[in-house]
């Protein structure tokens, strides 16, 4: 067979939050099959083979069928290569260690061009993902060799550059599973979790409650221990020195063995244990002053390294050190039996995920002296049957939470509290952590900011601990009464008719109700009573930039049906979700809307995002539009100037149903078979003017601050103060 052309990409679409796929980012395709439209995956020799074999994992991929193997059906079955494409990028992102178990590719209203989709966490990652998805297929394609651990090596590459730590990765995905939104703030570990006023932020294990003063004192080991020592927690003895010679005299003072340590290192980088000689306790201080501004020496405590983890005043995991030995067999180097009896285990690696480190003895100095005090180096070869200690710290293996015993945690959690830290990594040497301290002669060595979480998560023996959950309930406390949920009342206007004096009206009964509100909409960037930007703002970068802002208490967003198909909603959920119509299908042919029909998988979009607890305002006028109310997850609240459509009529009659009406000249609002007049046409007028309002779009807004349980009185004062003119309300400059 002849080699077929390449799949063409004709444009990729990072859609950053909800859109018509998916509540989650995506990246969005659009992808020309070319002359492979008419090679189904049935009609290419070998190529289901190939790909099977290049992907085993293949056959988990259940595709629309439903079940294992379903993928597989499609393939020879027959199935179209753009289709093919999304799994192989899939699979590509779980080989990768980024799961994604969603992907979507629909046929446009052009032969052979085709809209694929695919969950991306990151939009560089999955465009590489991509790329090597695209190399991939085409080489099956054409019965081509192709490297699929040199693919899946380069994706990987690109999760480890681009995507969130696994200690922050935890935490986000906890506060996730309680509904809190996140934003990721740079392009490492900075992330805001909720929105405006609610938010919380986190870098890695550290939060904005960790304060400045209790890391630089944990920063400092000498003043740390102090300060311990002080409050009673069992501390070892020991001093500063500046010399090898002053190491060796201090050692003396404190009594043989002792460690030796960088006053204000971390991750236990620079330690040397259980030393006695003169020459070995000489070279430790070169290993540890490189790694601090001062090198201490203390008395060396026998027994186990343990590292406790305490959050917000408690103990939520504990792990075990193992000191890491290699076997002689008389025939291998030292380097040799490292690689083969230690770096080959998988628990080990470069990148943050591995719980283990790879053990590098050309860099490693504390590694190559623990062997020159056994009289060894990296060529030795050590006698069958010789122990040989490699490390004897550092590596926290082995999780104990349950067997630390109550009054050992209590030191830890005093340990944390007298440092000032919401969030550490106590440091702790004990025989056995199931029994007292003091009747073991145990003590805590080192009380750590920011610590390392992956030791909690992926233990090399015993559970891991739910440590990222921990986090997220420190800084969004569950009680009996109340769940924070990181979120402000957030209000999301689409449509086109009258939206932005919709979002005005709405932003400014918010403030007249106490809240410091953000506005985003075509006439501008609103922070309360203050224009930060006189542009257009009805797009994502504008809205994203009021639910970053600390000061925002609440927010009203305007969107329209561009705004979703080009970049989706700039916020997960919101509280209250406004469609005023489904106009504007003429201008997006670019997005291959072409027909009426396809505005409500569009503008359901706003809908879809409602919160439970939330509720819907929908135009009832607008038979496409009032038909969304299904989908919604909250309450609907409907609105028209006629209060006899069949739309209200049954909304109100079922679950007593709400509705914004024009009855007799009055604004009426109606639940069930009560209604409540808030005031006649000719008083609700705008301002000081008495700007008489578009009559929809009074009642959407209306409709929209009932919503939000703003008190009738309150939206009728607030209707006829607000002014429409923005030169009045903002002192702008026409």
């Amino acid at each position: 067979m002849a080699k077929l052309n390449d799949i063409q990409l004709l444009r990729i679409n990072y859609l950053r939050g909800p859109n018509i796929w998916t509540y989650r980012p995506v990246l969005e395709v659009w992808l020309d099959l070319g002359e492979l439209e008419d090679h189904p995956s049935n009609m290419l020799p070998g190529f289901t083979d190939r790909l099977t074999k290049w992907l085993p994992a293949l056959v988990e991929h259940h595709c629309g069928v439903g079940e294992r193997g379903g993928f597989l059906q499609r393939l020879q079955e027959g199935t179209w290569c753009g289709h093919v494409l999304e799994h192989i990028v899939i699979e590509l992102l779980n080989l990768a260690g980024m799961p994604t178990g969603f992907g979507q590719t629909r046929s446009t209203s052009q032969r052979g061009v085709y809209r694929m989709v695919f969950r991306a966490r990151d939009e560089q990652v999955a465009r590489m993902a991509l790329a090597q998805g695209h190399a991939l297929i085409m080489a099956a394609i054409n019965d081509e060799p192709f490297d699929v651990p040199t693919a899946v090596a380069r994706v990987r590459t690109e999760v480890d550059d681009q995507y969130l730590g696994p200690s922050t990765a935890c935490i986000v995905t906890a506060a996730t599973d309680r509904g809190i939104p996140h934003i990721r703030l740079n392009d490492g570990n900075l992330v805001q979790l909720g929105y405006g006023a609610s938010q919380r932020r986190i870098w890695t294990a550290e939060t904005e409650f960790t304060s400045a003063i209790a890391e630089g004192i944990a920063s400092d080991k000498d003043l740390t221990k102090s300060l311990l020592k002080a409050c009673g927690v069992p501390i070892p003895q020991g001093q500063v020195v500046h010399s090898p010679e002053e190491a060796w005299e201090a050692a003396q003072d404190i009594g043989l063995p002792v460690a030796v340590k960088p006053s204000d290192g971390n991750h236990g980088r620079g330690v040397t244990l259980d030393l006695s000689k003169k020459e070995d306790i000489e070279a430790a201080y070169h290993v540890a002053y490189p790694e601090g501004s001062d090198v201490m020496v203390e008395s060396f405590i026998p027994g186990d390294e343990h590292r406790l983890l305490v959050v917000g005043g408690k103990l939520v995991a504990a792990a075990r050190g193992e000191v890491v030995s290699i076997t002689g067999n008389g025939r291998n180097t030292v380097k040799e039996l490292i690689d083969t009896q230690l770096n080959s285990d998988p628990r080990r690696g470069y990148e943050e995920e591995y719980p283990l480190e790879i053990i590098d003895l050309a860099t490693d100095t504390k590694v190559q002296l623990e062997l020159k005090r056994q009289d060894l180096d990296a060529d030795s070869v050590p006698a069958a049957g010789r122990q040989v200690v490699v490390q004897r710290n550092g590596n926290m293996a082995v999780d104990c939470t349950d067997d630390v015993h109550p009054e050992v945690a209590y030191i830890a959690q005093l340990a944390a509290k007298v440092v000032g830290l919401d969030i550490a990594g106590i440091d702790m040497v004990a025989r056995d952590i199931s029994k007292p301290l003091h009747t073991q002669g145990g003590a805590i060595v080192e009380v750590n900011a920011g610590p390392g979480l992956l030791m909690h998560l992926k233990p090399a023996v015993g559970a891991p601990r739910p440590v990222g959950q921990a986090i997220a309930e420190h800084l969004f406390p569950v009680d009996a009464d109340d769940a924070q949920s990181g979120r402000i009342p957030l209000v999301g206007v689409a449509g086109t008719r009258s939206t932005s004096t919709i979002a005005r009206v709405v932003a400014w009964l918010l403030h007249l109700s106490g809240h410091h509100t953000g506005l985003a909409c075509r006439e501008g960037l609103f922070l309360d009573r203050r224009c930060v930007e006189a542009t257009d703002c009805a797009h994502w970068e504008a809205a994203h930039r009021l639910l970053m802002n600390k000061m925002v208490q609440a927010a009203v967003i305007e969107s329209d049906a561009r705004t979703i198909l080009r970049d989706g909603l700039a916020y997960d959920r919101c509280q209250v979700g406004v469609v005023t119509d489904m106009d504007g299908v003429e201008t997006l042919a670019e997005f291959d809307v072409h027909e009426q029909d396809q505005m409500t998988k569009v503008m359901r979009t706003q809908v879809d995002v409602v919160l439970a607890e939330g509720a819907t305002v929908l135009n009832a006028a607008i038979a496409q539009v009032a038909d969304l109310a299904p989908l919604s997850d909250g309450a609907v609240v409907l609105y028209a100037q006629d209060g006899s459509l069949p739309a209200i009529v049954e909304h109100r009659a079922k679950d007593n149903g709400r509705a914004v009406i024009v009855k007799n000249g009055r604004v009426v609002l109606a639940t069930g078979t009560a209604e409540h007049v808030l005031g006649a046409l000719t008083d609700l007028t705008f301002g000081r003017n008495a700007v008489v309002p578009d009559i929809d779009a009074l009642l959407a807004a209306v409709g929209t601050a009932w919503a939000l349980d703003i008190a009738p009185d309150l939206i009728g004062a607030g209707i006829k103060t607000f002014e429409p003119d923005l030169a009045a309300a903002f002192g702008l400059r026409q």
